[in-house]
């Protein structure tokens, strides 16, 4: 069998010569990149390249403007960048999304890729740079410090308007369930303890109200999020950038990225300090934890079903076990809940990362990309299989939620502003001892007369704020 003989060419960068694949469009600073953080085997994500590739096209349009590269050159990077934004040439950004040197690796290689493209384009050959260098033409105006942090809110502003989008159907959801059980009694409950009566509608309905903050949250992030340090270049001074170019460049880009887009107030401040992911990171864990909360509501709330609390039925997804026939588990919610976990450590990750960066620069962005763009992807799936699989199928136990109230010594709560603290006690411990309902000891020792009981004992009544104190004023 013939053997298939693998072919290199030679390039170098500062630190000295590498062998490249011959057709390969990335060059020596990646390559040396691919050998130094063989970490996590995983590639860029798709929303950071694209936002890398769209900040050197914003750059080539205004460097070519102001007469800093030719309107060959301008051409020829546009087309390159445009080629990879259409997908192509994706498998020659080889760099680990966890790397040293604050994204350099990340940025070189988005780099070299544009420039061999270009110079392809343009007739020169692969690894060559004679008439589209990756330093001098595709990174003029720029450094890592600026195109990297750039890229990852641009990023980040996507992932967050998908998961605000998806926020939005999940909100719809919960809103559609809390009016489909307005009318469903129940004992609300507290410390796992029965408590007073409340609505099933309600609950749903306390559901849409924290998940309706995390949505206004969602887009305060986002606005966090569209401050970028563009033009700041190395450490905010925009140095070997045209004072024109840093005016401009931000414009540029929100054109480009059809984002709105601003520049820091305080260039060296963008640089050096990355609060704004933090504030991100926090908005998602604090998403994550509504979510779980909710989880373990809806797994207490439908577990048994013949000896837990019972008061709904989830959608049957999938067998429950491999042993036991029929069963059936909350594998919906408990996915949320690991997702939620998960989100929880990663934003551990991001304040260990945000808190380490010294004076001008924090080299620590790569690792907080990776962990905020998986905390959003995992967000995302997790509303989305909550709100399809789980939520939309949610049916309620009526009448045997009904019965529980009706049977439930938490009635006295009710009967207390009436008969009093003391009186309310004896009856309770009555209706447990005995096993008779709260109803019935009432009118059995005449505490109340049955028209003013069954005032009292409305649950309609005794779930809205007030209802029992206007009552009782009337009274007097």
């Amino acid at each position: 069998m013939e053997e298939i003989m693998t072919k290199f060419r030679r390039e170098h960068d500062s630190v000295g010569e590498m062998d490249i694949l011959e057709n390969a469009y990335y060059g020596a600073n990646a390559k040396r990149a691919e050998e130094n953080f063989p970490i996590t085997g995983l590639k860029a994500d798709d929303k950071f390249l694209d936002a890398m590739v769209e900040v050197k096209k914003a750059a080539a349009f205004e460097n070519e403007k102001l007469d800093l590269i030719s309107k060959d050159q301008k051409d020829a990077i546009v087309y390159a960048c445009d080629k990879i934004l259409a997908g192509e040439y994706r498998d020659n950004f080889i760099v680990d999304p966890i790397q040293g040197g604050a994204g350099t690796s990340y940025n070189m290689n988005t780099n070299e890729i544009i420039a061999n493209i270009a110079n392809e384009k343009l007739g020169g050959g692969l690894g060559v740079y004679d008439k589209v260098h990756p330093n001098d033409d595709v990174n003029k105006g720029q450094s890592t410090n600026d195109v990297i942090p750039t890229s990852g809110k641009i990023a980040l502003v996507r992932y967050f308007i998908e998961l605000k989008d998806e926020c939005e159907k999940l909100l719809k959801s919960f809103e559609k369930k809390a009016d489909e059980f307005k009318d469903v009694y129940k004992m609300g409950r507290t410390q796992l303890q029965d408590a007073v009566p409340i609505s099933l509608g309600q609950e749903f309905n306390a559901y849409h109200s924290v998940i309706k903050r995390d949505y206004k949250r969602i887009q305060k992030a986002i606005d966090e999020l569209s401050n970028v340090n563009l033009g700041a270049t190395a450490i905010g001074t925009g140095l070997n950038a045209d004072r024109t170019y840093v005016k401009e460049i931000v414009g540029v880009l929100k054109d480009v990225t059809g984002l709105d887009l601003k520049q820091a107030e305080d260039l060296v401040d963008g640089t050096q300090n990355l609060d704004g992911f933090l504030y991100a990171s926090s908005i998602l864990k604090t998403f994550a934890v509504s979510l779980s909360k909710i989880s373990n509501d809806l797994r207490l709330m439908s577990s048994g079903p013949q000896t837990g609390i019972g008061d709904i039925n989830l959608p049957v997804r999938q067998a429950g076990s491999s042993i036991m026939p029929g069963k059936v588990n909350p594998v919906i919610p408990e996915v949320v809940s690991q997702v939620a976990f998960a989100v929880c450590g990663n934003d551990t990750t991001v304040t260990m990362a945000v808190e380490a960066g010294q004076l001008e620069l924090n080299a620590f962005e790569p690792v907080i990309f990776y962990k905020l763009f998986e905390s959003l992807r995992a967000l995302k799936g997790a509303i989305y299989t909550l709100r399809v699989n789980c939520i939309d199928g949610i049916t309620a136990n009526k009448e045997l939620l009904l019965e529980e109230v009706e049977q439930c010594v938490g009635l006295v709560t009710a009967l207390a502003p009436h008969i009093g603290y003391e009186k309310s006690s004896k009856i309770a411990h009555k209706a447990q001892e005995s096993g008779k309902t709260v109803r019935e000891i009432v009118l059995e020792e005449k505490l109340l007369g049955e028209d003013e009981l069954d005032k009292i004992l409305d649950f309609k009544k005794m779930i809205t704020p007030g209802i029992l104190e206007e009552d009782k004023l009337e009274e007097k």
